[in-house]
Protein backbone atom coordinates (compact mmCIF):
# COMPACT_ATOMS: atom_id res chain seq x y z
CA UNK A 1 0.00 0.00 0.00
CA UNK A 2 1.45 3.41 -0.95
CA UNK A 3 2.46 5.74 1.82
CA UNK A 4 0.83 9.12 2.19
CA UNK A 5 3.10 11.84 0.81
CA UNK A 6 5.26 13.34 3.48
CA UNK A 7 6.54 16.87 3.62
CA UNK A 8 10.31 17.13 3.52
CA UNK A 9 11.68 20.18 5.30
CA UNK A 10 13.82 21.15 2.32
CA UNK A 11 14.57 19.71 -1.10
CA UNK A 12 16.57 16.51 -0.84
CA UNK A 13 19.78 17.82 -2.37
CA UNK A 14 21.63 21.10 -2.55
CA UNK A 15 22.07 20.73 -6.32
CA UNK A 16 18.45 21.78 -6.80
CA UNK A 17 19.35 25.34 -5.87
CA UNK A 18 21.79 25.47 -8.78
CA UNK A 19 18.80 24.94 -11.07
CA UNK A 20 17.21 28.19 -9.84
CA UNK A 21 19.87 30.37 -8.19
CA UNK A 22 18.52 32.87 -5.68
CA UNK A 23 15.32 30.89 -4.99
CA UNK A 24 13.15 32.58 -2.36
CA UNK A 25 11.08 29.47 -1.63
CA UNK A 26 11.59 25.72 -1.84
CA UNK A 27 9.63 22.71 -0.68
CA UNK A 28 9.48 19.01 -1.35
CA UNK A 29 6.87 16.26 -1.10
CA UNK A 30 7.77 12.60 -1.40
CA UNK A 31 5.85 9.37 -1.76
CA UNK A 32 7.13 5.78 -1.79
CA UNK A 33 5.23 2.73 -2.95
CA UNK A 34 5.85 -0.83 -4.16
CA UNK A 35 6.59 -0.33 -7.86
CA UNK A 36 10.20 -0.62 -8.95
CA UNK A 37 9.98 0.25 -12.64
CA UNK A 38 8.81 3.87 -12.44
CA UNK A 39 11.21 6.54 -13.74
CA UNK A 40 11.07 10.31 -13.24
CA UNK A 41 9.21 11.09 -16.47
CA UNK A 42 6.53 8.48 -15.77
CA UNK A 43 6.21 9.93 -12.26
CA UNK A 44 5.88 13.47 -13.65
CA UNK A 45 3.25 12.31 -16.13
CA UNK A 46 1.25 10.64 -13.35
CA UNK A 47 1.48 13.81 -11.27
CA UNK A 48 0.75 16.45 -13.92
CA UNK A 49 -0.39 14.65 -17.08
CA UNK A 50 -4.03 14.19 -16.11
CA UNK A 51 -6.78 16.62 -15.24
CA UNK A 52 -6.67 17.56 -11.55
CA UNK A 53 -9.40 16.88 -9.01
CA UNK A 54 -12.36 19.28 -9.29
CA UNK A 55 -11.36 21.32 -6.22
CA UNK A 56 -7.85 21.80 -7.65
CA UNK A 57 -9.23 22.68 -11.09
CA UNK A 58 -11.44 25.33 -9.48
CA UNK A 59 -8.49 26.90 -7.62
CA UNK A 60 -6.32 26.84 -10.76
CA UNK A 61 -9.12 28.45 -12.80
CA UNK A 62 -9.42 31.20 -10.21
CA UNK A 63 -5.65 31.70 -10.26
CA UNK A 64 -5.68 31.87 -14.08
CA UNK A 65 -8.48 34.46 -14.14
CA UNK A 66 -6.57 36.70 -11.71
CA UNK A 67 -3.25 36.11 -13.50
CA UNK A 68 -4.71 36.94 -16.92
CA UNK A 69 -6.07 40.19 -15.52
CA UNK A 70 -2.57 41.07 -14.33
CA UNK A 71 -0.98 40.16 -17.67
CA UNK A 72 0.72 37.04 -16.27
CA UNK A 73 1.00 33.59 -17.84
CA UNK A 74 -1.81 31.11 -17.28
CA UNK A 75 -2.07 27.31 -17.39
CA UNK A 76 -3.41 27.61 -20.93
CA UNK A 77 -0.05 29.03 -22.01
CA UNK A 78 1.49 25.58 -21.54
CA UNK A 79 -1.25 22.95 -21.52
CA UNK A 80 -1.28 20.55 -24.45
CA UNK A 81 1.73 22.02 -26.23
CA UNK A 82 4.66 19.93 -27.47
CA UNK A 83 7.41 19.62 -24.89
CA UNK A 84 5.09 19.91 -21.89
CA UNK A 85 3.81 17.61 -19.19
CA UNK A 86 0.39 18.88 -18.20
CA UNK A 87 0.69 22.66 -18.23
CA UNK A 88 4.42 22.81 -17.52
CA UNK A 89 7.19 23.06 -20.14
CA UNK A 90 9.90 20.41 -19.80
CA UNK A 91 13.29 22.04 -19.25
CA UNK A 92 15.27 18.79 -18.98
CA UNK A 93 14.58 15.12 -18.59
CA UNK A 94 16.49 11.98 -17.63
CA UNK A 95 15.54 8.63 -16.16
CA UNK A 96 16.05 9.93 -12.61
CA UNK A 97 15.07 13.62 -12.91
CA UNK A 98 12.60 15.77 -14.83
CA UNK A 99 12.76 19.56 -14.51
CA UNK A 100 9.64 21.52 -15.44
CA UNK A 101 9.24 25.25 -15.15
CA UNK A 102 8.20 28.64 -16.36
CA UNK A 103 9.55 32.18 -16.24
CA UNK A 104 7.19 35.11 -15.89
CA UNK A 105 7.39 38.83 -15.15
CA UNK A 106 6.70 38.41 -11.42
CA UNK A 107 8.60 35.18 -10.69
CA UNK A 108 10.34 32.11 -12.08
CA UNK A 109 9.61 28.63 -10.83
CA UNK A 110 10.70 25.09 -11.41
CA UNK A 111 9.24 21.77 -10.35
CA UNK A 112 11.77 18.95 -10.08
CA UNK A 113 10.54 15.37 -10.10
CA UNK A 114 13.19 12.90 -8.90
CA UNK A 115 12.84 9.12 -8.96
CA UNK A 116 14.88 6.88 -6.66
CA UNK A 117 14.72 3.19 -5.91
CA UNK A 118 15.44 2.65 -2.20
CA UNK A 119 14.93 -1.10 -2.62
CA UNK A 120 14.60 -3.48 -5.55
CA UNK A 121 10.81 -3.37 -5.23
CA UNK A 122 10.07 0.31 -4.44
CA UNK A 123 10.14 3.74 -6.05
CA UNK A 124 10.30 7.07 -4.24
CA UNK A 125 9.17 10.13 -6.18
CA UNK A 126 10.19 13.52 -4.78
CA UNK A 127 8.46 16.57 -6.17
CA UNK A 128 10.33 19.77 -5.29
CA UNK A 129 9.18 23.29 -6.10
CA UNK A 130 11.56 26.25 -6.20
CA UNK A 131 10.46 29.86 -6.76
CA UNK A 132 12.47 33.03 -7.34
CA UNK A 133 10.49 36.27 -7.15
CA UNK A 134 11.43 39.35 -9.20
CA UNK A 135 9.47 42.19 -7.66
CA UNK A 136 6.75 43.19 -5.19
CA UNK A 137 4.07 41.54 -7.28
CA UNK A 138 6.02 38.26 -7.18
CA UNK A 139 6.50 38.44 -3.41
CA UNK A 140 2.81 39.29 -2.84
CA UNK A 141 1.72 36.52 -5.21
CA UNK A 142 3.91 33.98 -3.42
CA UNK A 143 2.57 35.03 0.00
CA UNK A 144 -1.04 34.65 -1.15
CA UNK A 145 -0.55 31.38 -3.03
CA UNK A 146 1.59 29.45 -0.49
CA UNK A 147 -1.24 28.07 1.69
CA UNK A 148 -2.94 26.75 -1.45
CA UNK A 149 0.33 25.55 -2.97
CA UNK A 150 1.06 23.33 0.04
CA UNK A 151 -2.29 21.56 -0.16
CA UNK A 152 -2.23 21.26 -3.95
CA UNK A 153 1.39 20.04 -4.01
CA UNK A 154 0.56 17.32 -1.47
CA UNK A 155 -2.43 16.31 -3.63
CA UNK A 156 -0.31 16.16 -6.77
CA UNK A 157 2.44 14.13 -5.05
CA UNK A 158 -0.14 11.56 -3.99
CA UNK A 159 -1.34 11.31 -7.63
CA UNK A 160 1.98 9.71 -8.57
CA UNK A 161 0.74 6.53 -6.86
CA UNK A 162 -2.40 6.40 -8.98
CA UNK A 163 -2.22 4.80 -12.40
CA UNK A 164 -5.86 5.07 -13.38
CA UNK A 165 -7.79 7.81 -11.61
CA UNK A 166 -7.71 11.26 -13.26
CA UNK A 167 -8.19 13.04 -9.93
CA UNK A 168 -8.61 12.25 -6.27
Amino acid sequence: MPSAPRAVSEPPSADLFSLLPGADFADCYAVTWPEASLDARAGAERIFGRPPAPWVAMLLSLRDAIAAGLGLKTAADGRGRPGTIGMFPVISSSRTRVVLGMDDAHLNFIVVVDAAHPTASETTIRMSTLVRTHNRLGRAYLAVILPFHRRIARHFAQRATRRDAPGM
